[in-house]
């Protein structure tokens, strides 16, 4: 069923329709998706489809919507829908080259500020970058800082790199496999969201996750392993690991900094409460 043609038809009434179609295809948010796929077309806010809920739309508008609303009602992510997505101060372009910036990688952003914070111009590695979002952020929020952005999939560096033009932030992004080792530092920083999701878990998850996200940037074990033993040879003494772990993994990923010889591990919590977010400090050089 497509969005009925524009003639005499209100913002709200159209929205009524499609809300109602993306609620059937199991989409949890669909009003708010609803608004959010017409306020794109539109080229304006959600907030002003409210100020003026009877406009009339026209039939090239009704046509824009439908095709971005046939993409999401087979699950496609609205970010992918959209193209680009709000991440802290940043408007990046996402697609189905990168992984979904998730409100959780926020607070992992936040906390590498914090430990940044005294230093003028620091060195800072995020490993397995994709679209760039933490390592723009952080090169947005620090000036100082000089921030080295890897991955291993040619296809999300490309993504980095057009939001770092985009953005007109200075970020270095290189190819590289982390399983190899980490680029030599000494850096102040080193930060990872890495592939957490376990390969019995992926068939469970949500369409929008299962279907569309870049499996390599999802699923993987000994990843965040591989980070923290790697980062033991590239941080400087007192340089600072934080990691973004699996709901429910904070405490093991905890014990294993600390077994490694990190200090100061601590977990912080994301938005929802849970423990999301792990960092420790080195102690030495190696």
């Amino acid at each position: 069923m497509s969005v009925p043609a524009g003639k005499g038809r209100s913002a709200s009434a159209l929205l009524d329709d499609v809300s109602h179609r993306l609620g059937r295809a199991g989409c949890e948010s669909a009003r708010v998706d609803a608004e959010l796929l017409l306020a794109h077309v539109l080229g304006t806010t959600r907030s002003s489809l409210r100020v003026d809920p009877d406009r009339a739309l026209s039939d090239d508008v009704v046509a824009a919507l439908e095709r971005l609303v046939a993409r999401r009602e087979r699950r496609e992510p609205l970010v992918y829908v959209l193209g680009e997505w709000g991440f802290r101060r940043l408007t990046l372009k996402v697609d189905a080259r990168v992984l979904v910036p998730r409100p959780e990688t926020e607070v992992v952003v936040e906390r590498c500020l914090v430990l940044i914070s005294n230093l003028d111009e620091p060195r800072v590695l995020d490993v397995g970058t994709g679209s760039g979002a933490i390592a723009l952020a952080l090169a947005d929020e620090h000036p100082g800082a000089r921030v080295t952005g890897i991955d291993t999939s040619p296809d999300a560096l490309a993504v980095a790199a057009e939001n770092a033009r985009d953005t007109g932030l200075a970020v270095d992004l290189v190819e590289w496999d982390l399983f190899t080792g980490l680029p030599a530092g000494p850096w102040d920083l080193v930060v990872s969201n890495p592939p957490y999701v376990r390969p019995d878990e992926i068939d469970f998850l949500e369409p929008e996750v299962r279907k569309w996200e870049p499996r390599a940037a999802l699923v993987g074990e000994g990843a965040a392993e591989a980070v923290a033993h790697n980062a033991l040879g590239a941080l400087r003494a007192g340089g600072a690991l934080v990691l973004e772990v699996a709901d429910g993994d904070a405490g093991r990923v905890s014990a294993l900094l600390r077994e490694l010889g990190y200090a100061g591990v601590t977990a912080t919590r994301d938005l929802s409460g849970r423990d999301r977010v792990v960092e420790g400090v080195t102690t030495t050089d190696y």
